[in-house]
C-alpha cells in the first residue's frame, strides 16, 4: 500500500516501527492526523482500491479512554463522502469501520440511544434500496418527530441504508488486534481474535482505507437535526497503529 499522510492544523503523522497519529491541543478550527490509501488515487472515487472480499488487520492503541477522548477517530474503509483535499464534491456515504465519536456526536446508527462512543458500523446509502426512499425523505423526517412512529419507521429505513451498529466496551487505551472482514454477503469485526459483531450489511464499494484522529463532531439524527463543528481540546491526543495488513481475495 501507498499511504498518504494528511496533517491539518497541527496534526502530525509519524512513521517508524509503528504509525503515531498525534493531535495537539486545538483552540479553533479543524485539526486532523490521518493516513489513507485513496489520497493519491486518480480518477475519483470510482478508482478507490477496495471492494467486498477485503480483510484488514491492524494493532492499535488510543492515548485516552473513551470517556476522555474528544472528537472522532478510527480505522476501516469509507468513500470520503463529505469531500477530501483531492475530491471536493460530496457523495452518498459508504463505510465499514471501527469508529469513535465523542459528545455531542450523534449519528443515526443505533436503534435506541445516541450514535456515539466506541463502536463498529456499516453504512451504504448508495444502494438501490436506499435511493428508492429519497423521495420519501421529507415525510420520513416529519413522522420521525413522533416517537411512536419513529420506532416503527426508522429501523426499516436503517435496513435500506445498510446501517448496522454495535457498541464496544473494552478499553481503547490498551493495545488490541482489530480485524474487519468485508465480504459480498456481509461484514464481521474481530478484536483480539474474537468476533464481536457480524452483520448481513456490506457496502458495495469501491472504498478506501482510512485511519485518523481529529477534533470534529457530527450530528445527523433521524429526526432531522444536522450539525457539524469542531471541539476545543486541552490535551494532546494520539492513535498508535502497527501491523497494518490489507488483502483482497
Amino acid at each position: 500500500m501507498r499511504l498518504r499522510r494528511l496533517e491539518l492544523n497541527g496534526g502530525r503523522v509519524k512513521e517508524g516501527p509503528k504509525w503515531c497519529l498525534t493531535l495537539p491541543p486545538v483552540t479553533n478550527g479543524y485539526a486532523d492526523a490521518q493516513i489513507d490509501d485513496y489520497g493519491q488515487v486518480r480518477g475519483g472515487r470510482r478508482n478507490y482500491p477496495w471492494l467486498p472480499g477485503t480483510k484488514m488487520r491492524l494493532r492499535a492503541r488510543f492515548s485516552h479512554p473513551k470517556h476522555q477522548l474528544q472528537g472522532t477517530a478510527g480505522f476501516g474503509f469509507w468513500n470520503a463522502p463529505f469531500g477530501d483535499p483531492t475530491i471536493r464534491w460530496p457523495a452518498l456515504p459508504q463505510a465499514v469501520w471501527f469508529f469513535f465519536g465523542s459528545s455531542p456526536t450523534d449519528l443515526p446508527l443505533a436503534h435506541s440511544g445516541p450514535g456515539r462512543g466506541w463502536f463498529v458500523s456499516t453504512l451504504d446509502s448508495s444502494r438501490g434500496s436506499a435511493l428508492a426512499i429519497i423521495p420519501l425523505a421529507p415525510a420520513v423526517l416529519l413522522l420521525n418527530q413522533v416517537t411512536r412512529c419513529r420506532r416503527k419507521i426508522w429501523p426499516r429505513v436503517q435496513d435500506r441504508l445498510g446501517i448496522s451498529f454495535h457498541p464496544l466496551d473494552f478499553p481503547m487505551d490498551e493495545w488490541h488486534n482489530y480485524q474487519i472482514s468485508w465480504m459480498v454477503g456481509g461484514s464481521s469485526f474481530e478484536v483480539d481474535g474474537e468476533k464481536v459483531f457480524e452483520t448481513g450489511c456490506s457496502p458495495q464499494g469501491p472504498l478506501g482505507f482510512v485511519c485518523w484522529i481529529d477534533n470534529q463532531f457530527l450530528v445527523a439524527t433521524e429526526a432531522g437535526c444536522f450539525r457539524w463543528g469542531t471541539l476545543s481540546t486541552t490535551e494532546t491526543q494520539e492513535l498508535e497503529v502497527d501491523n497494518l495488513f490489507i488483502e483482497q481475495s
